[in-house]
């Protein structure tokens, strides 16, 4: 089983929003992007991660990094 990621203190979800919507990316599309990466997420997870009731797994956040094109200090800060 893989490592969940808590999002206590970092915003993650926040910030996967927040620069999702900076590249003009809809959730669908995201995570489209990431099942085509074999990336195991739905938009109902994404929905949760973003709102920060849901931890993210390493493989979803290394995904959505690539997707987006940003970088994990960006994702982190």
């Amino acid at each position: 089983m893989e490592q969940k990621i808590k999002q206590n203190g970092i915003d993650i979800g926040g910030n996967i929003r927040r620069i999702r919507l900076e590249k003009g990316f809809g959730q669908t599309e995201l995570v489209r992007m990431l099942q085509l990466k074999n990336i195991d997420i739905t938009r109902e997870t994404l929905v949760k991660i973003e709102r920060g009731i849901q931890h993210i797994t390493g493989a979803q956040l290394r995904g959505i990094r690539d997707c987006l094109d940003t970088t994990y200090d960006e994702l982190l800060k």
